[in-house]
């Protein structure tokens, strides 16, 4: 019989057990809730970001390739600290360097807002809040031969109420400094938050809390994007300007929303976020199932127990023997082929993805004569939930199918194949550049020009002594869109009375089409019925496209970690990120930025007589190039696909053979991983010694 005091210290035992069982449980939830919640605010801070870029542009004046290196610097701030987070993260509490993280991270979203605060206000013209007389406004945008003397002239409204600030030539760098700042915050979140997350979720569960996650996490987008519609239609300067005397709507493409706004309710969010994380325990106990380990692997976990007992002082004293383990990690990651040739298809579709995000919205505001507010809305309501739908579909597959790592491999070339089909159905959707008189048109609307650089004025506007830098674009009837009221050569206005009209102008009339009054509205004329049809052809394949993508984020998650060492699947993970941040996420909005300043046809002067940001584009070379640049990579990613699956099943071939000549069957899912001697040891291996 069994002695009762063995009996009573066996449930003694078991309720504890228990306790843990329920903590264990509840740990994981908060954890899971918590990240999700990290992951929403960081993809809306990134969705603010990318949905603002083209307002940055006009506030600040800048280029598209300065604002893609704004948009970059927060890939920098990633650079910096990744590879070092994911590897000693690692070793320390994650929970809590998640939360500083987010702490950080929303303290760089208020600072991204904070110059719009002590900048002067946004000048959007010459004229720019002369409220003095209808005549000025007249005098200074038709065609009169004193202009010259006009333009000179200072309104004496301007002076000593603040009006006089300019905004700095190089602000715009704390933006960028904001921005960086909240890219180091981010930092821990994605590997620190992958390896916690695969260490104790249940056995062949991760695929599916990370289709999970990445799902959740698309709520962030769709409410960055969503907040940067909502502030896209508010003037940039609301409360502290009179916006009766702003003649601008959000159809102008000088119009700047309240881009500062999202931002600070971003850093908000964040810093929010970061404070479940610190009440998060290191460890959480793993499910019963992780705990079958093998023989050989329990005796090793014992021995390393044992020597911490005994030698307390050597855990992480010696910094240089970490910095060498952290190297010798290093390089057997790097001499891995299969996780080589995958970082290189991930750097190329990445590039893919990065570059069309962040200039989408100019793309459309471009191509379709979208509002920032609308383009903002189209891809947050639209395309991001078909995104989120697909990454959750895609994570349900590999579950259900139980794909082998090889299955996977070609399963996501299917899917790349796919993306890239439907991506050149977009090239049939782009429309034709815009009748715009002195870029495409002679000034007088008769005949094309050969080039938008340098067009001679006409009979009809030569005498007026125009500013041909000045852009006020207005829209004739007859369907050609003029750069200003003076190169339009129109005589008188309507003043100050809303809509603004501007009367008897000769170019308008040199055009042949018969007007009483020849008269031209403010504003760029729309697009053709044709163009609008195109534009809801192109949402459906977003759609498509954005559905399809989402399919394989899951998987292309799995393939980063599982081609590795199990020990080192936090550091593969931290230099996936590492690497696609920094010449994918640094360098693509860059150089795809450089790319569409090449297909500008009218550029803005700034204060300070220099280049600015481009007020419109050749429509047709703009879709040609971005558009070309996105499907070369998606093609190259293609055929970096092909040459990892010849790899894998070479590699698995060999593995086949050597396990047929001692009886033992090789899973292709299977990874390699250092016995005690320190040499590889395959997985079939570790199988049979857990079996005996």
């Amino acid at each position: 019989m069994m002695d009762p005091n063995q009996h009573l210290t066996k449930m003694a035992e078991a309720q504890p057990s228990k306790k843990r069982k329920s903590r264990c449980c509840s740990g994981f939830k908060m954890f899971f809730a918590a990240l999700a919640y990290s992951y929403i605010c960081k993809a809306m801070g990134g969705a603010i970001m990318k949905s603002s870029i083209t307002q940055i542009e006009r506030r600040f004046e800048i280029p598209s390739s300065i604002a893609g290196l704004i948009d970059g610097s927060f890939e920098v701030g990633n650079l910096l600290v990744i590879v070092f987070v994911s590897y000693f993260g690692s070793k320390l509490h994650r929970p809590k360097l998640i939360g500083i993280g987010c702490l950080i991270m929303g303290t760089g979203s208020i600072l991204t807002a904070l110059p719009h605060f002590f900048m002067g206000y946004y000048k959007y013209s010459k004229e720019t809040y002369i409220k003095s007389s209808e005549n000025l406004t007249s005098s200074l945008s038709t065609c009169l031969i004193n202009q010259n003397v006009l333009l000179n002239e200072t309104s004496p409204e301007r002076e000593g109420k603040g009006w006089e600030k300019e905004p700095e030539s190089y602000i715009w760098v704390y933006v960028l400094m904001g921005n960086l700042l909240r890219g180091i915050g981010e930092t821990p979140i994605q590997p620190l938050g992958i390896s916690y997350l695969d260490d104790f979720a249940k056995e062949g569960y991760s695929s599916v809390y990370l289709g999970s996650l990445f799902s959740i996490a698309m709520i962030g987008p769709i409410l960055g994007f969503t907040l940067g519609s909502l502030f896209a239609k508010m003037y940039v300067d609301v409360g502290y300007v009179d916006l009766s005397n702003i003649r601008l709507t959000p159809e102008d493409s000088r119009w700047v929303g309240a881009w500062w706004a999202s931002f600070l309710v971003a850093g908000l969010l964040s810093i929010i976020s970061s404070i479940p994380f610190f009440f998060l325990p290191k460890n959480l106990e793993k499910p019963p199932k992780e705990r079958k380990v093998s023989v050989s692997s329990h005796i090793l976990k014992t021995n390393e127990e044992k020597s911490q007992v005994d030698m307390p002082t050597n855990h992480g004293q010696n910094v240089s023997e970490n910095i060498t383990d952290f190297f010798q990690s290093l390089k057997s990651i790097l001499v891995n082929p299969l996780y080589v040739i995958f970082l290189f298809i991930s750097l190329a579709h990445s590039s893919a993805f990065i570059g069309a995000l962040t200039y989408v919205f100019k793309y459309i505001e471009q191509q379709y004569d979208k509002t920032a507010s609308q383009s903002n809305m189209v891809i947050g309501i639209i395309t991001i939930p078909t995104v989120a739908t697909g990454m959750f579909t895609g994570g349900y597959i590999i579950k259900k199918f139980k794909f082998t790592l090889l299955g996977i491999a070609k399963y996501l070339l299917f899917i790349n194949t796919l993306a890239f089909i439907l991506g050149l159905l977009n090239f049939a959707l782009i429309c034709e550049s815009k009748s715009v008189a002195g870029l495409t048109l002679t000034y007088d609307g008769n005949n094309p020009v050969a080039s938008h650089i340098n067009v001679p004025l006409s009979y009809c506007n030569s005498d007026c002594n125009c500013d041909e830098s000045q852009w006020e674009p207005l829209c004739g009837d007859n369907g050609i869109t003029y750069i200003s009221p003076c190169l339009a050569g129109c005589k008188s206005s309507s003043g100050n009375k809303k809509p603004i009209v501007f009367y008897n102008c000769s170019c308008v009339e040199a055009t042949g089409f018969q007007n009483k009054n020849n008269s031209v509205n403010l504003g760029i004329c729309p697009r053709d019925d044709q163009c609008a049809k195109k534009y809801y052809i192109y949402i459906a394949v977003q759609m498509m496209n954005s559905f399809t993508s989402g399919l394989g984020t899951a998987s292309t998650v799995i393939m980063v970690f599982k081609n590795v060492q199990p020990e080192l699947k936090s550091l593969a993970v931290g230099f996936h990120i590492f690497i696609i941040r920094s010449l994918g996420g640094i360098l693509a909005p860059v150089y795809f930025g450089a790319l569409i300043d090449r297909t500008c046809m009218k550029w803005s002067i700034n204060s300070y007589g220099k280049q600015g940001y481009c007020r419109i584009y050749n429509s047709r070379l703009y879709g040609n190039s971005f558009l070309g640049l996105i499907e070369s990579l998606k093609f190259s990613a293609i055929l970096l696909y092909i040459v990892f699956i010849y790899t894998m099943k070479k590699k698995h071939q060999g593995k086949d053979a050597k396990a047929s000549e001692n009886g033992r069957q090789v899973n292709e899912a299977n990874v390699e991983f250092l016995n005690k001697d320190g040499h590889f040891e395959t997985s079939a291996r570790a199988n049979n010694e857990t079996q005996m």
